[in-house]
């Protein structure tokens, strides 16, 4: 769902003043006016229109989870529904679609709000549903980010990374391009909320971003090679799981040449499906 005209929703904590419009008759000069409600451009106008939707939620019965202060929560008897906010948009589920559809009308009450119908898209994620289960990739993400480097047309390899690589101990000639080697980490970033396989090699590339070298630019264009060949790879997440956590870690003592620090890593399962992972020195 998707609320229209969200900021405006919500009064301003803080004294906030304008001038007054153009056109605006009056006899002193000087006068402003003082704002009322929240307007766009403000600073504090997104803090306080998250704060007015999470106190509507809570006056609904919605718990706000401490691991993610997006999500809400209401769980009573057989009933569970849960709700994913972005600044003015909201990803609902639960277990009972009468219970979702009243839900949505009481939000209908307190806001004007928009119904976009079964998830699809959302914040680079496609979302593609079938019989008994989810499939998220980021397969347009992917496609526009070799795209927009120009390596449509370039060779593919299997791995992001070679394996007997001296990255962190390289002292070469800096990289001229500067600028797009940080806007590519900062899009593979973003591309391992749904890769696992990349976040050793976005880890690794990240602590370059300073001045990375030729030799950092090329393994950052292996990376992109590698998902040049399964650009919709995703995660499925099937209805038929047993729910069993299952938890996989490893270590690497001291492998940082520099700074002697250890690599550690860890990769959760719900049943089959992947749900959590990281890699962090």
């Amino acid at each position: 769902m998707d609320v229209h005209n969200a900021f405006l929703h919500c009064n301003l904590v803080v004294e906030v003043y304008i001038q007054l419009l153009p056109g605006f008759n009056s006899t002193i000069s000087g006068n402003v006016c003082r704002l009322s409600k929240s307007l766009y451009g403000l600073r504090p106008t997104p803090r306080n229109w998250f704060a007015k939707l999470s106190t509507t939620l809570k006056e609904i019965g919605f718990q706000q989870s401490y691991v993610d202060y997006s999500l809400f929560s209401y769980l009573k008897g057989d009933v569970s529904i849960h709700v994913l906010i972005y600044v003015d948009d909201l990803i609902i589920t639960g277990s009972s679609s009468l219970a979702i559809r009243k839900f949505k009308e009481q939000l209908g009450e307190r806001f004007h709000m928009k119904n976009l119908g079964i998830l699809k898209y959302f914040l680079g994620i496609e979302v593609a549903h079938g019989k008994d289960s989810l499939f998220l990739s980021q397969r347009k993400y992917v496609l526009d980010i070799i795209s927009e480097t120009g390596l449509l047309g370039a060779c593919l390899v299997s791995t992001p990374m070679e394996q007997n690589h001296h990255l962190a101990t390289i002292n070469g000639v800096v990289s001229d391009d500067l600028e797009k080697y940080r806007w590519i980490v900062g899009c593979l970033i973003y591309l391992t909320i749904m890769r696992p396989k990349l976040c050793y090699s976005v880890l690794l590339l990240a602590q370059f971003m300073g001045e990375p070298c030729v030799e950092h630019w090329d393994a950052t264009l292996r990376v992109l090679w590698s998902l040049k060949g399964c650009p919709g790879q995703g995660i499925l997440l099937c209805e038929e799981s047993n729910f069993q956590l299952y938890a996989f870690c490893d270590s690497d003592w001291a492998s940082c040449p520099l700074t002697r620090k250890s690599l550690t890593s860890y990769f959760v399962l719900l049943g089959s499906s992947p749900v959590s992972w990281k890699t962090k020195k």
